[in-house]
């Protein structure tokens, strides 16, 4: 299993941060690995929301992911997990008052599953992987909740 956590520093309050990241099919805007992302479950942002995320991929071919909000909790926790028959990811956004802003905990495992676990014999190289993914996702979401809110 690979681990990526990053914590970001923002002037944004909780509850801002919260509703920029609440919404999943927002990951598009930040994170570099994000293709593309549509809501199919829910309406709008919530515990009963499901999202699909179509994510870079091996050798050029895309992967679409569909991410189950599992727990939702405004404005501190988003849980979000992902399972297909390749791997399962099971993210994690936390939002806690910081200063004048909030500090964001993105936490993201990423196991391998494949056919009767083959695939687990290549976990030691998807860590190398998963952190160079992170990091640019990391760079995209400093970014975006360094941005000023749309009525500043």
């Amino acid at each position: 299993m690979a681990h990526y956590e990053t914590t970001v520093v923002t002037p944004l309050s909780p509850d801002e941060a919260f509703e920029r990241l609440a919404d999943i099919s927002r990951f598009v805007e930040w994170d570099p690995g994000v293709v593309s992302a549509r809501q199919v479950e829910g309406t709008g942002p919530g515990p009963d929301s499901a999202y699909v995320l179509s994510v870079k991929g091996f050798a050029g071919k895309d992967l679409d992911l569909r991410y189950e909000v599992t727990e939702f909790k405004s404005p501190s926790l988003v849980h979000l997990v992902a399972e297909s028959k390749l791997l399962r990811s099971d993210d994690v956004i936390t939002i806690v008052p910081s200063g004048e802003g909030s500090a964001v905990t993105y936490a993201a495992d990423l196991d391998l599953t494949g056919p009767g676990g083959m695939l687990k014999v290549v976990d030691p190289l998807l860590g190398a992987a998963f952190n160079k993914i992170g990091d640019r996702a990391a760079a995209g979401l400093r970014t975006f909740l360094e941005a000023a809110p749309a009525d500043a």
